[in-house]
């Protein structure tokens, strides 16, 4: 069989698969060098050992940031070592000038990004994953959440940028936009939701899916990492960032790289992944 092939055929694997979820980072060009918190994401991602990083909307403070906090993020992007997906939010949509457009993310090799370089979905068979969501395009109300997706891959994640509401106030009439509620969420018939759009972590949701938002690192201090076990069962800890120190020692580290460099890293990550390229903490266990 062609090496090719073998490393994107589905399959299941007999190890844990991990995970790290964060949003509402909001690289911006107005505090110090306005790329510290994803830096702070990111070291915490490789410390933990992460396979794939989902950033779940809002990465960007929005679309008009300037070509130097752009190269900043897309330095960082590049050494992160693994896959980073990443859901355009509210306030990074995937307009034609996005900051994902204007940045080059979409040409990182290990970056891939709902509503720019993939629709809905992005396969990572060798981790037997797939990872779906949608994109917010404008910055008009839309439903996060649509679903079920057919499953092809032993796991599957969904992802989305909105506000949850409980079945008891759902009918407010003066409730805010992107909102969906436990009937949405119930019907991804996901193996774990990652949610963005609130600042505070927390798990929402009836239960039926274990659904969490991973709050902003600039309040939540932490990421949810979640493991993938091979028994069937998806565990979901907070887990606390690095020192910020350290993560601005190393942004500034990459950020002095040359794109070649990055995009010869960027490569090297997804290759490791085998993924497709034309492909305090509080422990909760969801059966």
């Amino acid at each position: 069989m062609d090496p090719l092939t073998e490393m994107n055929r589905p399959h299941s694997l007999p190890r844990e698969i991990v995970l790290v979820h964060s949003s509402d980072i909001h690289v911006d060009d107005g505090r110090n060098d306005g790329t510290a918190a994803l830096s702070a994401v990111l070291e915490a991602a490789r410390a933990l050992g992460a396979d794939i990083i989902l950033l779940a909307g809002d990465t960007f403070e929005n679309n008009q940031l300037s070509a130097g906090v752009l190269d900043r993020a897309g330095a960082l992007l590049a050494n992160a070592g693994m896959p980073v997906v990443i859901l355009p939010g509210n306030h990074d949509p995937a307009l034609p000038n996005s900051v994902f457009i204007r940045g080059g993310f979409a040409r990182l090799p290990n970056v891939r990004i709902l509503g720019v370089t993939d629709e809905e979905a992005v396969p990572f068979p060798a981790f037997g994953v797939e990872i779906w969501g949608y994109a917010h395009r404008d910055y008009f109300d839309m439903p996060p959440l649509r679903g079920p997706r057919p499953r092809s891959t032993q796991w599957q994640i969904a992802i989305a940028h909105g506000h949850y509401e409980p079945p008891e106030t759902r009918a407010n009439p003066l409730r805010p936009s992107w909102v969906f509620g436990d009937e949405e969420i119930a019907a991804t018939r996901a193996d774990y939701l990652a949610l963005g759009h609130w600042d505070r972590p927390m798990r929402v949701g009836n239960g039926v899916v274990p659904a969490f938002y991973s709050g902003s690192p600039e309040l939540a201090r932490s990421v949810n990492l979640v493991r993938l076990a091979a028994g069937g069962d998806v565990v979901v800890t907070r887990e606390p960032l690095i020192r910020q120190d350290s993560s601005e020692r190393r942004s500034e580290r990459a950020c002095s790289q040359s794109r070649p460099a990055l995009l010869r890293n960027s490569r090297q990550a997804m290759r490791r992944a085998g993924g497709l390229w034309p492909g305090s903490p509080t422990s909760e266990t969801a059966g």
